[in-house]
């Protein structure tokens, strides 16, 4: 497996995995289809922030995606391809993702997860910091939002500083 800067002619094959694992956690497929729009990569959107892909074979296997917003570094995207899950590429695509925003001069790394991704995030050694409440079809859904400390690389990185330091917040958004 190697990581390589995702192209634009990459897009499809992105959009793809991406749909494919959120299929994998079992969502109903009228959710799959109104999270189309957010789990479509498109060509500029990937050529305007940082993308990068794990390859295996001359094929993306996963992808992730940061995007620099008001509040800092985001990573918008993580996913990997249902078969290729369990074998450390969602690590590896973290570390490198993660590496990428520290020499961009980030100090902390934001995320907004799905339910089923957030014990990914938390071994990784993201924190959570709130939570975004959403509803799909009349189900409410918590999304939790996660900080990486990025000036600790080491074991406890992303680990709480201090009690109450996280800040707990909600927002809510329709969706």
């Amino acid at each position: 497996m190697k990581i390589v800067r995702a192209k634009p002619e990459d897009a499809d094959a992105l959009t793809e995995i991406a749909h494919a694992a959120k299929r994998h956690w079992g969502y109903p497929e009228k959710w799959i289809e109104s999270w189309g729009e957010i789990l479509t990569m498109r060509p500029e959107f990937l050529a305007a922030n940082v993308a990068y892909a794990a390859m295996e074979d001359d094929r993306a296997v996963g992808f992730y995606l940061l995007t620099t917003e008001n509040d800092g570094m985001h990573l918008d995207h993580l996913w990997i391809t249902p078969h290729a899950m369990g074998r450390g590429i969602g690590r590896a695509l973290f570390e490198h993702a993660a590496g990428e925003a520290r020499r961009l001069g980030h100090q902390t790394l934001k995320i907004e997860a799905d339910p089923n991704a957030e014990g990914f995030y938390a071994r990784m050694g993201a924190r959570r910091v709130g939570a975004t409440l959403t509803n799909v079809e009349n189900q409410r859904r918590e999304l939790p939002l996660l900080v990486y400390d990025l000036e600790d690389s080491g074991p406890n990185a992303g680990a709480p500083k201090g009690q109450g330091e996280s800040g707990e917040f909600f927002s809510v958004k329709e969706v």
